[in-house]
């Protein structure tokens, strides 16, 4: 994706190290960058600096992320916020996620892969910003809800278009059923979660994905879609 003028990222991380390599990192891919090293800063920062994408570690003093996130998602009228752990913790993962957090990255990650996180986030939570999105054979046009497929316009339920726009502005990210569901469906669905593999199987039938090569199964984990 190239990035968009304009855009703004906000980084707070109380390691400087990993604040400049981040922070150049982003530069040179065309971003506007601020960073804070500790939460009460970041805040702070926030109310100046309005970022479009909020990039914070879990572990910081004064504020830790997640009072960083609840307070940025309580005065920000819109802010993809995505939360940096230091393990893969699931109880952190689940706390960040019900505070408003949109994503997050386990440390160590590499650059793109986090690169590749903050483009998704733009494209769910900006699509003004990108109007129509192209990827492989998929065009996602969000102000009219529509996406097409090989240059044909697929038809969708409401569900079916925000399940199958997920899968693909994470294409290449593995997605597992409970991500869908608090993604798609949301936290409160008190379903069971074979209704994402019944969706899964209704996109599979409209995309005409016999063998699966589209939107991918990998069993214990989730699903993929891989642009052919």
């Amino acid at each position: 994706m190239k990035p968009i003028h304009g855009v703004k990222i906000m980084l707070a991380d109380d390691e400087p190290h990993i604040l400049q390599f981040l922070e150049l990192g982003l530069i040179n891919e065309g971003y506007e960058v601020r960073t804070a090293e500790n939460g009460s800063d970041a805040v702070d920062l926030a109310k100046e600096f309005r970022p479009h994408v909020a990039v914070l570690d879990v572990m910081m003093p004064e504020m830790n992320g997640f009072e960083v996130c609840q307070s940025l998602k309580e005065t920000e009228d819109n802010i993809a916020v995505i939360m940096l752990t230091a393990k893969d913790d699931v109880d952190d993962r689940v706390k960040g996620l019900k505070l408003g957090a949109d994503d997050y990255v386990v440390k160590p990650f590499s650059f793109n892969e986090l690169l590749a996180r903050i483009e998704a986030r733009l494209r769910n939570q900006f699509p003004d910003l990108l109007g129509e999105v192209v990827h492989g054979p998929f065009q996602v046009d969000d102000r009219r809800k529509e996406i097409r497929y090989q240059g044909q316009v697929l038809e969708l339920s409401p569900t079916e278009y925000e399940l199958l726009k997920f899968l693909v502005l994470n294409h290449g990210i593995v997605l597992s059923k409970s991500r869908i569901l608090d993604r798609v469906w949301g936290y409160d669905f008190g379903g069971e979660d074979n209704i994402v593999e019944v969706y899964i199987r209704s996109l599979r039938e409209k995309l005409k994905d016999k063998e699966h090569r589209v939107i991918r199964t990998l069993r214990g984990v989730g699903y993929r879609v891989d642009l052919l």
